[in-house]
């Protein structure tokens, strides 16, 4: 290349890199995700269009569950109704807003995972309640004598605010429902647990009534369309919508245009449904052993349902009877999931590969627990995987360096036979035999490494651990694209010298579309979150070593034989 080329493709590059830095300054990404519209909390206005905003239909297959415990008092003092129809609860790992009118969850945010990096007491919301947005968690008790059934029941409680003590480890706050009728109380308690992101809702009816009472209880996740909020602000979209399970689906995903064509239905003992985002999931889990109906449909004003109905619990004349639910808003921990309800772990979704994927985030997550670096143990994860796989990636680079030394009589064979392809093909493979070289054998051993590969590449883009975690110098969050491009222009630097060191392909097409990829994936990675850029380079920087000494391995030996007229 002369002088002139050279100075045209520098300054090319470089004024390219300059335009992307302005870019990134006039459009800095939502780092870590989250918006920056405000959000503080808004009741919702009544609706003005007829809105169906509990479930209005129960499982057909379930019996009466009859709860026949003697009456108690459940709470020592009686509460007086708060002044204010919103109560605030904080713990350790979650704030949260109830309206009284319904006993819903409204708001929920997270105060150990901050919505945008440094900057502080600005916690990652999942449920929120506002003009723009709307993505709550509602629940209730509908049928017989359910309280919701004509309309949200009505709480009262002691106090508008709570908070869990440093020297406790539960926290409970009583709803006393109003209007029950004669005789019968309701009491909706929320229970909530040190260093846990789940909530036990129990609905506990004091029947002093002469009649039986029965109800079935119900949850909801309602939400809008409204995007990703933890979206890692590059290109890439992990799913966004509602997910459940079923006896003949370990993992089922519903999309918002699934429910726009119609409403899915479907009944099972246990189970659970959510709302399923990049690094956050809410939940309903009804209990395990009582029959419940799911679905998921959409009202008049546009709004989404994921919900569950339990089979009618009933509460004999004079007794107590109580009904327990859970929910979950949090991040996608694999473990703390996989204990609360079978599947609901899948909802970190690796898809296929989850056999594979699985083992790979436990390794992950033991390295980092030892280096507490999570650039660091990707860095170490890459190397361990290329060593499990070395004796394969060496049979790849053993048959590239034989075709590598073949190029020039390969090229021979081509000018030889022109336009004739049966005779330059059979030409090949004669070479191939006396030379004793498999044309496939470079293929094959990548075959056998690209699933547990593709396995870490989506292990690294779920794990919510990756979120806002820093590595080196300016690369203080591996969940975001790197803010200077400098990995995916390393990246592309090592793909441009794998292809200088492969062999040409015979055919000068496929030679110019081999030159030209390490561009168009450099292109590609400049978007690519910085962990799964670091992951690519370092297994591509790996490879070139290996290949590097395979080739000089098996020149050597080559040039040897040589000499001894071999």
């Amino acid at each position: 290349m002369d002088l002139t080329k050279f100075f045209l493709y520098t300054s090319l590059a470089v004024i390219t890199y300059l335009m992307l830095l302005a870019w990134q300054e006039d459009y800095p990404p939502l780092v870590g995700g989250g918006s920056q519209q405000s959000t503080s909390l808004q009741i919702p206005e009544t609706p003005t269009a007829p809105v169906s905003d509990v479930p209005t239909e129960v499982p057909t297959t379930a019996s009466s569950t009859v709860l026949n415990e003697p009456a108690q008092p459940t709470v020592s003092t009686s509460p007086s109704a708060a002044t204010s129809r919103l109560i605030e609860i904080e713990t350790d790992t979650l704030e949260l807003n109830i309206d009284l009118n319904g006993g819903d969850i409204i708001q929920l945010a997270l105060p150990q995972y901050l919505k945008q990096l440094n900057v502080t007491d600005d916690p990652f919301m999942v449920l929120e309640s506002s003009q723009d947005r709307s993505y709550v968690a509602q629940s209730g008790l509908i049928g017989t004598n359910g309280i919701d059934s004509a309309g949200r029941a009505v709480y009262r409680t002691a106090a508008t605010n709570y908070r869990l003590a440093d020297n406790e480890n539960t926290l409970v706050v009583d709803l006393i429902a109003q209007d029950t009728g004669p005789g019968v109380r309701v009491i909706k308690r929320y229970t909530f647990a040190r260093d846990s992101y789940l909530i036990d809702v129990s609905f506990i009816v004091e029947n002093q009534s002469t009649d039986n009472w029965q109800a079935n209880a119900f949850g909801q996740i309602k939400r809008d369309g409204f995007d990703d909020p933890s979206s890692s602000g590059s290109f890439m979209r992990t799913y966004l919508g509602f997910v459940t399970t079923s006896d003949d689906d370990a993992y089922i995903k519903i999309e918002f245009d699934d429910i726009d064509e119609a409403a899915q239905t479907a009944e099972m003992s246990g189970g659970w449904i959510g709302f399923s985002q990049h690094y956050f999931l809410s939940a309903w889990i009804p209990d395990a052993d009582t029959p419940n109906r799911f679905t998921t449909r959409k009202n008049d004003i546009n709004e989404y349902f994921g919900e569950f109905t339990s089979a009618a619990f009933a509460v004999g004349p004079g007794t107590i009877g109580e009904h327990t639910i859970q929910f979950y808003a949090g991040p996608k921990d694999q473990y703390a999931l996989a204990e609360m309800s079978p599947n609901l772990d899948l909802t970190i979704d690796y898809g296929l590969l989850y056999f594979l994927a699985a083992p790979i985030y436990f390794l992950l997550t033991s390295i980092d627990s030892v280096m507490g670096n999570y650039g660091v143990s990707i860095i170490l994860l890459t190397i361990l995987m290329r060593a499990l796989f070395f004796k394969l990636s060496d049979t790849q680079y053993k048959s590239m360096a034989g075709l590598r030394r073949l190029a020039p009589k390969m090229q021979q064979l081509k000018e030889r036979y022109g336009d004739d392809r049966a005779g330059h093909q059979k030409a090949m493979m004669d070479l191939y035999k006396k030379e004793k070289i498999n044309p496939l054998g470079g293929c094959l051993p990548l075959l056998l490494q690209m699933p547990v590969f593709i396995a870490l590449y989506w292990v690294l883009l779920e794990s919510v651990e990756l979120r806002h975690a820093p590595f080196v110098g300016w690369l203080t969050d591996l969940s975001v694209r790197d803010p200077f491009f400098v990995l995916p222009l390393l990246m592309g630097a090592t793909m441009f010298l794998q292809t200088k060191m492969s062999p040409a392909p015979p055919d000068p097409m496929q030679a110019r579309v081999m030159q030209i990829m390490p561009i168009m994936m450099t292109v590609f990675f400049l978007w690519f979150p910085a962990g799964l850029v670091l992951y690519w380079w370092t297994n591509a920087l790996l490879g070139i070593l290996q290949q590097w000494y395979t080739f000089r391995k098996i020149e050597a030996a080559y040039e040897a034989g040589k000499r001894v007229g071999l």
